[in-house]
């Protein structure tokens, strides 16, 4: 099967008055259809970066990207915050990506009303975002990036604002979500527990500049629980990744 991506020497270098900030130097790898890879890094080592170059907000300095089908895919994306409108309940908030591509009102109802069930959110679709937890602000924001059915999802380090309970729970729903949906998807995150828990490969990215130090692949059994976080193998995992980020 080919790879879904395929990046090669990519680099950027943001402008300056000091001939150029380098954020990413030199990256290849390839990600395959339906892979679950994650970033891992300290901050500044161009994470959030990469991710605008995939969604194409970014253009690279050098080197490229290519899809499978040498076209920028579909992309849903979810950040560190849910950015929900206040003002919108859940439906109409999971909605709105539908909205902007015209889809007929009847058929993205139904399919914003899949996409609420599937993030375990089914009872909640009128209210309003004062009204839901962190968490459930999050699985908001991930069902209306899955409702145009993307390509490609990227995750912007979509826990790093909730407790540590409910973000080890938001693994558990992330990785069933993907279970069921089987999406390509690239996540940063600063967490070695949470990219194990979730991931295929975990890519750990250097200090600004940021470059691969370690492509690990992440041979856990599917689907996990949280007794896999318990094992010996998952210790020896995190500590071969802890070893290449420090």
């Amino acid at each position: 099967m080919p790879p879904f991506l395929s990046v090669r020497n990519l680099s950027l270098v943001y402008p300056d008055n000091n001939g150029g900030l380098r954020a990413l130097d030199d990256l290849s790898f390839e990600i395959r259809p339906r892979e679950f890879v994650c970033f891992l890094g300290p901050s500044g080592s161009g994470k959030t970066t990469f991710l605008r170059l995939l969604a194409g907000i970014l253009s690279p300095s050098a080197g490229e990207v290519n899809f499978a089908d040498s076209r920028q895919p579909k992309v849903g994306m979810v950040f560190q915050q849910a950015n929900l409108m206040p003002w919108r309940n859940v439906l109409q908030n999971v909605i709105l990506p539908l909205e902007l591509e015209g889809a007929d009102k009847n058929e993205a109802r139904v399919k914003a009303r899949e996409m609420i069930e599937l993030v375990g959110l089914k009872g909640f679709e009128d209210s309003l975002p004062r009204d839901l937890s962190g968490g459930m602000a999050q699985r908001v924001g991930i069902a209306r990036a899955l409702v145009h059915d993307p390509d490609l999802l990227l995750l912007d380090e979509p826990f790093a604002s909730l407790d540590a309970l409910t973000r080890e729970r938001m693994w558990t729903e992330l990785s069933n979500i993907w279970q069921a949906q089987q999406k390509t998807v690239v996540m940063v995150t600063h967490s070695i527990n949470e990219s194990l828990f979730l991931a295929d490969r975990v890519l750990v990215l250097t200090q600004r500049p940021g470059r691969i130090k370690l492509d690990l692949n992440v041979d856990l059994p599917r689907p996990r629980n949280d007794d896999v976080r318990y094992t010996s193998h998952f210790g020896k995992l995190a500590k071969e990744l802890r070893g290449a980020i420090e």
